[in-house]
């Protein structure tokens, strides 16, 4: 599944180039005309990054980040405020309330493009050393799953740093499949995928797709159902 934002705008027009554009990177994309639908979106969906304006009706951007913090789940979830308001005084109550870029409007959709891919990013290679780290210091080796296939996939994934979309990629590459029906499956673009192949093969030091199969095979970087 693609990672999902959430663009929380009043302005249609805005929000409907903003969505837009994201899904044509391979964003799953989801939105909301006011700070409160945004809030109840938030809890209901768990979207991986937020775009928000300031200036909102019902709950403006403020305080809609500030309840968002306030939940144990979204502390680090990524946020960028899209907004209008870029006097120091916004600027720095933005960054309070716990933003973690700040894009003034008018704005290029490729900057905010960027930041997106950035900030969700380090979002998972995060994500991903704090899997390593968990199980390098509590391994349980009671518990069944953790010497199970994909116990052993999602280590090896960790240890070389893979994001959650780079292993989606790999375990339909895998498959013998080509980045057009990669794509399908995974609802990205071909080019998209050509870029996390290329990540995948810059990590694994692997300088063509035989070579990344064989190297994903060995290291058990796919559940055994793939290998079959």
């Amino acid at each position: 599944m693609p990672l999902t934002v959430l663009v929380a705008e009043d302005d249609l027009g805005t929000r409907l180039s903003v969505s837009d554009y994201l899904e044509l990177q391979g964003y799953g994309v989801i939105t909301a005309e006011n700070g409160q639908k945004a809030l109840e979106t938030v809890s209901q969906y768990q979207p991986h990054l937020i775009v928000t304006d300031i200036a909102m009706p019902l709950l403006d951007g403020f305080e809609f980040i500030r309840q968002v913090r306030l939940q144990p789940a979204f502390r680090l979830l990524p946020v960028i405020f899209l907004t209008a308001r870029n006097d120091s005084k916004a600027r720095i109550r933005g960054y309070q309330v716990g933003c973690d870029a700040y894009l003034p409007k008018p704005f290029e959709l490729a900057e905010l493009g960027a930041v997106v891919r950035n900030l969700l990013e380090r979002a998972q290679l995060i994500e991903s050393e704090w899997r390593l780290r968990l199980r390098s210091v509590d391994p349980a080796p009671s518990l069944v799953a953790d010497s199970s296939p994909d116990a052993e996939s999602e280590r090896q994934a960790a240890a070389l740093g893979l994001t959650c979309r780079e292993q989606d990629v790999l375990n339909v590459l895998i498959e013998g499949h080509s980045n057009g029906q990669i794509g399908d499956q995974l609802h990205i673009s071909p080019r998209t995928v050509e870029k996390y192949v290329s990540s995948l093969l810059r990590k694994t030091e692997t300088s063509n797709r035989a070579e990344l199969v064989r190297y994903a095979l060995e290291h058990h970087l796919v559940k055994e159902v793939r290998q079959t």
